[in-house]
């Protein structure tokens, strides 16, 4: 891949607007395209990713508060839990989710789609690069009045 060189002040100039959704439609749609090879969704993601991460800790209830706020999809959760529990991804006992080796494989499965999508979008940027994108990105929420600090 090659892109042109341009000056500071070529680049100072620029609309963050533009360049911050086109990012985020870039990769929100790499990761979305990813995960649904194996017919997930971003929210199935999320849920599988906090469940394997605290096995028996999350309820449905919890779980869901959690994560809807991150969601854009308008995603019923309920129907979320039920698709993972009838592909015998999860299991519930005395209400708290667990998955199964099925559903540790599944994630697994998704987790290296969506590793060869991180590896693209970072390629030719050095760690150093990435967190200083991330910290200036940071300061502009926090400067818009949002919420400047890393999500929990």
């Amino acid at each position: 891949m090659t892109i042109n060189q341009y000056s500071q002040e070529q680049l100072a100039a620029q609309a963050i607007g533009y360049w911050t959704r086109e990012a985020a439609g870039l990769v929100i749609g790499g990761l979305r395209t990813a995960l649904a090879e194996e017919q997930l969704t971003q929210p199935h993601w999320w849920s599988l990713n906090h469940i394997a991460g605290a096995p028996g800790k999350w309820t449905r209830e919890t779980l869901t508060t959690k994560l809807a706020p991150y969601d854009d999809q308008n995603t019923d959760f309920e129907a979320l839990y039920a698709d993972l529990t009838t592909r015998g991804w999860l299991t519930e006992t005395d209400h708290r989710l667990t998955l199964t080796e099925a559903g540790e494989a599944g994630r697994l499965r998704a987790h290296a789609r969506n590793a060869k999508v991180h590896a693209r979008m970072r390629e030719g940027i050095d760690d150093t690069e990435y967190a200083a994108t991330i910290d200036t990105l940071r300061h502009l929420v926090a400067n818009l009045g949002g919420n400047g600090n890393l999500p929990s």
